[in-house]
């Protein structure tokens, strides 16, 4: 009898694309930020152990605690969020945007990691190079100092991208579980397994979830020995 991969439901490719959807937006949206931060970690100032820190701080905190403060934050009954939903009519909680957020914050520090040690693997005397022969700190940053950071740049997204379809515990405890809103592959696994007879749903989510993460790992991987190689 040949092999077959259960198709999956409705409601199932709903929550894939839902997870696609919320990673890509993510990513593309803290990606600069996380450049930024490589790029201003690369050098010594007072107060850089506190900075890289608070950067590296979501790989540590629960992801529970991290949701909760963003609830305290951005609920609309105090706080930022009060401001944003009164003053501006935007609405994070219990919205697939403020899963967007919790992904950012979550995923922000394997971006950071991956771009500074492309950074770190690059010839200095590149940069001074071309500032002798005239080139502005601006001219710099984009002909050489990002292009070369790019196989640094596109692995932290990758790996960003991965990990941010496991998020589970932020996602939950800031926007809650609904579906077709903030239900993304992890959330469903959860339902799955809250639903009588939803044991094979889970099994089948999560074996989609591992095949996923292996890809966008394994390509982060080989991307980021290219650079080791460099250095």
């Amino acid at each position: 009898m040949p092999f077959s991969i259960p198709s999956l439901s409705p409601d199932e490719i709903q929550a894939l694309l839902l997870s696609l959807k919320i990673s890509s937006v993510a990513v593309a949206l803290s990606l600069p930020f996380a450049a930024a931060a490589a790029l201003l970690l690369r050098r010594n100032f007072i107060g850089k152990t506190l900075l890289d820190g608070i950067v590296h701080l979501p790989l540590v905190l629960p992801p529970v605690a991290m949701g909760f403060i963003l609830l305290t934050i951005f609920g609309t009954r105090a706080g930022l969020g009060a401001f944003l939903h009164d003053t501006l009519g935007v609405t994070l909680v219990f919205r697939w945007t403020g899963a967007v957020l919790a992904s950012m914050l979550f995923t922000f520090p394997f971006q950071v990691r991956a771009i500074r040690i492309a950074l770190e693997a690059q010839d200095r005397g590149l940069d001074d190079a071309a500032r002798t022969l005239g080139a502005g700190l601006w001219d710099r940053l984009f002909n050489i100092t990002l292009p070369l950071a790019l196989p640094g740049l596109v692995a932290g997204a990758i790996t960003a991208f991965a990990a941010s379809l496991g998020e589970f515990g932020a996602i939950i405890t800031f926007v809650s579980n609904i579906p077709g809103e903030t239900r993304t592959l992890p959330l469903a696994i959860y339902t799955a397994l809250q639903t009588p007879g939803g044991e094979a749903a889970a099994a089948r989510l999560s074996a989609l979830s591992i095949g996923l993460a292996l890809v966008f790992m394994l390509t982060a991987q080989l991307i980021m020995r290219r650079v080791e190689r460099r250095a």
